[in-house]
C-alpha cells in the first residue's frame, strides 16, 4: 500500500470536519455577502495604500480576482517606492499571475532597495521561491527581519531547517524580533509549538505583541486562546482588532466567530472592516472538500485497447498557476517503436481534476513522437517567457533524434521545430530532463547508439544551447560503461559549479561522471547513490532546502532480465550533495505493478510528480502530488 501521509493539515482537516458534522457549513447569507463584498471592493478603492493591498487579497480570496488585476497591473506601472511595489506584485501573484514573483525576488537582492523585507514577507505570503537560491542566501545574511522573514518563506515550501531557525528565533534579544515569530508560526507551526507560544506569551507585557501569541495559539488549535481571540475583534486597540479578524479567515467556524466578525463590517477603522470582510467570505466556504487532500494522486492517462500505453510524461506549472501536463499517447500498440503523438491535459486545483485531453505534438515519425519535456527557457523570469518543448522524433531503429519547439503563449501554441541532435544515430532523451545552468545554458543529456537493434550499446553526452534554444552544438566528451554502457542520462548542477551527470546501467548500480566545463567534456565514471536496477532514475534540487532528491526503484535482482523489478518507487534525500541518502519512502510498492520514467518538479510548497504504472500488459501514467515538507518526516 502507498506510504500515509500525515501532517498538522491534515489533522486541522480532520478536526474541521468533526466540527462541521455538528454545526454545518458557516453560511454567510446574501446580505452579510453583499455587505462584505461591498466592504472590500470600497477598501481596494481607498487612496490608503496597505488597506487597500488588504482588500484585494480579500476579493482574490473569495474568487474576484478579475475585480483588481488590471487596476493593481497599472498601478505597479508607476509605482516606485519598493516597499509599495512588493504589495502590488504580491497582490498581481495572487490575483493568478505568477510571473510578479520575478519582480519579488529582484527587490530582495537588491542592497539598495528599502523593500527587502517587503520583498521577503511577500513571498512567505503567496508561497513562492523560485529556485529558493536568493531566500537561501537572504536567510543567512545578517538582517534578522530579512532573515527571519525568508525563513518564513522557505518552511512554508517545506525547509525543516528555516522552520527550526524560526523556533530559535523565540529566543531572540530584540523583542519586535521575538514578536515576528508567532505570526509566523500560526501560518507554518504545529501542535507542538503550543507550549513554547504559551511560555512565551506569559512574559509579554506589550498588549499588542501578547495578541499575536493569542492569535498563533488559537490558530494552532489552542481552545482558550479562541477564546481569548474572539474578545480581541472587540477590543479598544484598533491594531488588536485587525490582527485577530485577520487570523479569524484560519479558524474553525462558528456562529459566536461569524456574529464578531459581522458586527466588525460597521467598525469605525477601514482595515479592521476589510479583515471582517474577507474572514467572512474564507468562512462561508469553508466546509471540508476534496481540495483538501495532502496527498494527490490521479491516474490522468488511463491505458485502454485503443490506447494501451500512455508514458513518459513532464509537467509545467503555468503564469496563472494551473498546471500543464503533456505525456506520449501510444495508438493501439505499447511497444516503444508503436505509433504515438504528444498529448496534453490541464488542472486548474493542484491536479485534484483535470480538463480536456487536446494535441500538442502531431506524430511526424516514421514510428512516432515521443518522451516530452516542457520547461522554461529562461530562468531570470520565474513564471513567464518562453515555454520549450522538447520531444523525440523516431523513424527507424538507426534514426532517432531530439526536437525543441517553443511556445510564447504558455502553451497555447508551439512554434517552428528546431534540431536538437546533428548527428547520425539513435538519440535517446528520457522524458523530462532538460537542465538550465546558472548561466543560462542550457542541457539536452542524450544516449547515443548507432544501432538500437543491432549494436544496443549506449555511451552518454550532452547538447547544449547558450542562446536560449536556437542553435545546439554536441559536447566534446562522453561517458561509456561495460555491457549495454551508459544509458538515459539526467545532469544536474552541483553546489560547486559543477555539473553531475548520473546514468542507468547494468551494473547494478547508478554510476555518474562530473563535468568542470559547464557540460562539455566529463570524468571517469564512478558508481553513485544506492543500488539500483537496470532503470531511470530521477534528480533534482528541492528549492526550500537546497538539498537533491532522488527518484528510483529500490529493487536489484540479478536474476531478473532488468536486474531487478520496477517496482517499489522510492525517493530519498540527500543534505551533501549526494554522499549520503536518507532512508528511503516508497511512492508505490505494488508487487504486481511497474513504476518507472518519472517527472519531478515543485511548485509552492509541493513537489509535482509523474510515472508510469505498468499492469498487465498496459501502462498508463499517474500524476503525484505531495507536500514537500513529507520528504523530511520520519518514515515509520
Amino acid at each position: 500500500m502507498r506510504q500515509s501521509v500525515w501532517s498538522r493539515d491534515l489533522m486541522m482537516v480532520v478536526m474541521l470536519a468533526i466540527t462541521l458534522a455538528f454545526n454545518g457549513p458557516l453560511a454567510a447569507g446574501d446580505d452579510v455577502r453583499d455587505r462584505a463584498l461591498a466592504t472590500l471592493r470600497a477598501g481596494f478603492a481607498s487612496e490608503e495604500f496597505w488597506p487597500s493591498m488588504h482588500a484585494a487579497e480579500g476579493l482574490s480570496a473569495a474568487r474576484h480576482q478579475h475585480d483588481v488585476s488590471e487596476k493593481l497591473a497599472k498601478r505597479l506601472a508607476h509605482e516606485t517606492d519598493d516597499q509599495h511595489r512588493c504589495g502590488l506584485a504580491r497582490e498581481l501573484v495572487r490575483a493568478g499571475d505568477r510571473s510578479y514573483v520575478t519582480v519579488l525576488l529582484g527587490i530582495l537582492t537588491d542592497e539598495q532597495s528599502n523593500g527587502r523585507v517587503h520583498a521577503a514577507e511577500s513571498l512567505f505570503k503567496v508561497s513562492e521561491i523560485g529556485d529558493g537560491v536568493k531566500l537561501r542566501a537572504a536567510m543567512a545574511q545578517d538582517d534578522p527581519h530579512r532573515s527571519l522573514m525568508a525563513a518564513a518563506a522557505l518552511a512554508r515550501c517545506g525547509s525543516p531547517v528555516a522552520l527550526a531557525y524560526i523556533r530559535k528565533q523565540r529566543h531572540h534579544k530584540d523583542s519586535d524580533v521575538r514578536a515576528i515569530v508567532p505570526w509566523i508560526l500560526r501560518q507554518v507551526g504545529d501542535a507542538s509549538d503550543i507550549a513554547p507560544l504559551h511560555e512565551m506569551a506569559e512574559h509579554e507585557n506589550n498588549p499588542l505583541n501578547h495578541g499575536q501569541y493569542v492569535n498563533a495559539l488559537a490558530q494552532l488549535g489552542d481552545l482558550a486562546a479562541r477564546e481569548q481571540l474572539l474578545e480581541n475583534l472587540s477590543a479598544d486597540d484598533s491594531n488588536m482588532r485587525v490582527y485577530a479578524a485577520e487570523t479569524a479567515a484560519s479558524l474553525k467556524p462558528d456562529v459566536k466567530l461569524r456574529a464578531a466578525l459581522v458586527k466588525l463590517l460597521d467598525d469605525d477603522v477601514l482595515d479592521v472592516r476589510i479583515r471582517a470582510a474577507h474572514a467572512l467570505l474564507v468562512l462561508e466556504t469553508s466546509a471540508v472538500t476534496s481540495s483538501e487532500e495532502i496527498d494527490i494522486a490521479r491516474t490522468v492517462y488511463q491505458a485502454t485497447t485503443a490506447n494501451p500505453r500512455w508514458s513518459e510524461g513532464s509537467i509545467l506549472p503555468l503564469r496563472n498557476g494551473h498546471l500543464l501536463f503533456a505525456v506520449t499517447r501510444f495508438l493501439g500498440g505499447g511497444a516503444d517503436a508503436s505509433h504515438a503523438d504528444i498529448v496534453a491535459r490541464e488542472s486548474s486545483d493542484g491536479g485534484r481534476a483535470w480538463g480536456e485531453l487536446r494535441l500538442l505534438q502531431e506524430n511526424i515519425g516514421q514510428r512516432n513522437v515521443m518522451s516530452v519535456t516542457l520547461r522554461r527557457l529562461d530562468r531570470s523570469r520565474v513564471a513567464d517567457g518562453p515555454i520549450g518543448m522538447f520531444y523525440l522524433v523516431k523513424n527507424s531503429d538507426t534514426d532517432l533524434n531530439v526536437f525543441l519547439r517553443i511556445s510564447q503563449d504558455e502553451g497555447r501554441s508551439f512554434g517552428t521545430p528546431i534540431p536538437v541532435t546533428d548527428q547520425a544515430g539513435y538519440h535517446v532523451l528520457n522524458n523530462d530532463r532538460i537542465t538550465q545552468l546558472t548561466s543560462g545554458r542550457l542541457l539536452c543529456p542524450v544516449s547515443v547508439t548507432s544501432d538500437q537493434s543491432q549494436e544496443n550499446h549506449y555511451r552518454s553526452f550532452c547538447f547544449f544551447s547558450d542562446d536560449g534554444g536556437h542553435q545546439w552544438r554536441a559536447g566534446r566528451g562522453d561517458v561509456d560503461l561495460p555491457k549495454r554502457g551508459a544509458m538515459e542520462p539526467e545532469v544536474i548542477a552541483l553546489a560547486d559549479g559543477s555539473v553531475l551527470m548520473i546514468v542507468r546501467t547494468q551494473l547494478g548500480r547508478i554510476y555518474a561522471a562530473r563535468s568542470s566545463d559547464a557540460g562539455d567534456s566529463w570524468s571517469v565514471p564512478e558508481p553513485w547513490g544506492p543500488p539500483a536496477p537496470e532503470a531511470p532514475s530521477t534528480l533534482r534540487r528541492i528549492p526550500s532546502t537546497g538539498d537533491l532528491v532522488l527518484v528510483w526503484n529500490n529493487n536489484v535482482d540479478p536474476s531478473h532480465h532488468h536486474s531487478g523489478k520496477r517496482t517499489p518507487l522510492s525517493i530519498a534525500t540527500s543534505r551533501d550533495e549526494g554522499q549520503s541518502w536518507s532512508r528511503p519512502k516508497n511512492l508505490e510498492d505494488d508487487p504486481d505493478e511497474g513504476y518507472a520514467y518519472t517527472s519531478l518538479t515543485f511548485f509552492k510548497d509541493r513537489l509535482l510528480l509523474s510515472y508510469y504504472v505498468s499492469r498487465d500488459g498496459q501502462i498508463s501514467t499517474r500524476f503525484r502530488s505531495l507536500p514537500v515538507a513529507w520528504l523530511y518526516q520520519t518514515v515509520d
